[in-house]
């Protein structure tokens, strides 16, 4: 679904199914093991989840450029910027979700990301 981040209804399906495969999966992510463990004592694990993360964000980006080009999103947001947010609430949000049981952490990281995307507006201090 990354590859068709083109619209806002793209971004809302993409969403559901982010906290619909996290709730699924509850506490057992694999990528979290390879990050919380092992990554930290291997070169290799450690850039193994570089790449998917470096993937992923880049795929993030490469829907906020289609929607600024669309006129969805402002131009003048960073759209690599805005990427390694939503990631990293993303990550956050399942960092706690590991950590409690719950998704709503999860679905308040992608909510309050995309409502900067939907605004346009980040910080750039």
């Amino acid at each position: 679904m990354l590859g068709d981040l083109t619209s806002w209804d793209a971004w809302d399906r993409w969403r559901e199914r982010v906290i619909e495969r996290y709730r699924a999966q509850g506490t057992d992510c694999p990528l979290s093991i390879v990050m919380g463990h092992t990554g930290r004592r291997s070169a290799a694990a450690q850039s193994v989840v570089d790449g998917l993360m470096s993937r992923w964000q880049a795929a993030l980006a490469d829907g906020i450029h289609h929607m600024q080009a669309a006129g969805e999103m402002s131009a003048e947001l960073d759209s690599d910027r805005a990427a390694a947010g939503l990631l990293a609430g993303i990550q956050g949000g399942v960092l706690l979700l590991l950590a409690s049981g719950r998704t709503d952490h999860l679905e308040s990281a992608l909510d309050l990301g995309f409502s900067a995307l939907r605004g346009s507006s980040t910080d750039r201090r």
